[in-house]
């Protein structure tokens, strides 16, 4: 109808960029409600109960540690062989680094290589005793607190003979968020907000072009009113 104006004609311009705006935020807003703002599980980075165990370097120079924790909680006699072949000789734990059950009761058995062995843990909450050889073994300890319990054999410590126990659920683990040290991050905007200010940028630049290309080259629209 040729008697619209040009005002009204640029209002519709500019009414069609705002609704394209407040779909594109729709869109946005439920896309983040379903990709959520947590775990559903609850689980937590840097928790226990299944990610890789924290060491803290407690493996480093241990030539038999592949970071693998081998896993004896369905085992009903968790064992680990003491003067198995590493680091040289018979100067290694076998494995080095094992997950047990809390309660569990784990049992260090002598080769009779390599001798003499002990088993004691960093902070001496077990000691198997003086260095020997088979007649020392086998050791058990029963663990009733969940967490990481490294060890080694006092005589060939310097050579890496080096050993842990993780015990549970409740102990540390790498973390595998992506934060990393060395100063602050930088800041991340959410993907919901990228979405929606893409979408408004779009928006407002096809309503400015259509409303200089029209009020320019549109031709005759006839008598304009002044509303």
């Amino acid at each position: 109808m040729r008697g619209t104006t040009r005002r009204g004609f640029v209002a519709g311009l500019a009414g069609a960029g705002v609704a394209g705006a407040a779909s594109a935020a729709a869109a946005a807003q439920e896309t983040e409600t379903d990709d959520g703002g947590g775990t559903a599980d609850g689980g937590a980075a840097g928790g226990g109960g299944g990610g890789q165990p924290d060491f803290d370097g407690w493996f480093e120079g241990v030539g038999n540690y592949t970071g693998e924790v081998v896993d004896l909680r369905d085992d009903s006699d968790p064992e680990v062989q003491v003067g198995t072949e590493a680091n040289g000789g018979a100067f290694g734990f076998g494995p080095p680094a094992v997950h047990v059950e809390n309660g569990a009761t784990l049992t260090w058995t002598w080769t009779g290589e390599g001798c003499p062995h002990n088993v004691v843990e960093d902070e001496e909450v077990f000691d198997s005793g003086e260095p020997g050889c088979e007649g020392v073994g086998p050791f058990e300890y029963t663990f009733e607190e969940d967490g990481i319990y490294p060890y080694v054999c006092e005589p060939h410590v310097q050579l890496g003979m080096k050993g842990a126990v993780v015990v549970g659920t409740d102990y540390p683990t790498v973390d595998t968020g992506g934060g990393g040290g060395g100063g602050p991050g930088i800041p991340q905007v959410p993907d919901a907000a990228r979405t929606l200010g893409v979408a408004t940028g779009v928006a407002m630049a096809a309503t400015l072009g259509l409303t200089y290309l029209f009020v320019k080259y549109g031709g005759d629209y006839g008598e304009f009113e002044e509303a």
